[in-house]
């Protein structure tokens, strides 16, 4: 496994904010300045798959390979010869706010090309768009359960 990028950003906003951004995945754009859309072909829960599209690039499929409410999400992309991995992890805190956690990486024969292709762009935008994201969970606190839209105006 090759590490690619690493963010981190603690937030006054509950865990179930940033799960339900997560979830809204047509939402993404918004606040992850590499994608151009997201489409997700069943709910928000381990095993679903769907298909990405990054700004400059062909789309991708990938696959959600764990969700764990409120704790972890991790979705995996399948690139040709390589798995592009984005780890999300969140800790809640005692007074309801949380941290994040969101780590990239690869695994996979072509890992070392792929890290050559895109690991300077990731490093780059990891930590922007996570505080992006942060931005628009704190703007939208009472977030819904997981794997429904978020009923908040984007941020």
């Amino acid at each position: 496994m090759i590490p690619v990028a690493t963010a981190v950003l603690t937030s006054p906003a509950p865990p179930a904010a940033f799960f339900a951004r997560w979830a809204d995945m047509t939402t993404w754009p918004q606040w992850n300045s590499d994608t151009d859309w997201v489409r997700l072909d069943g709910p928000f829960a381990t095993g679903s798959t769907g298909r990405l599209k990054p700004k400059g690039g062909p789309s991708v499929r990938f696959v959600l390979t764990s969700v764990v409410p409120d704790r972890e999400f991790v979705d995996t992309s399948l690139l040709v010869g390589a798995r592009l991995i984005f780890r999300h992890t969140v800790q809640a805190h005692d007074d309801g706010g949380c941290t994040v956690t969101v780590d990239v990486s690869l695994t996979g024969p072509l890992a070392r090309v792929w890290n050559l292709a895109l690991g300077k762009g990731f490093r780059a935008s990891a930590q922007p768009d996570l505080d992006r994201l942060g931005a628009a969970a704190e703007a939208c606190p009472l977030a819904p359960h997981p794997g429904q839209p978020v009923a908040c105006e984007p941020a």
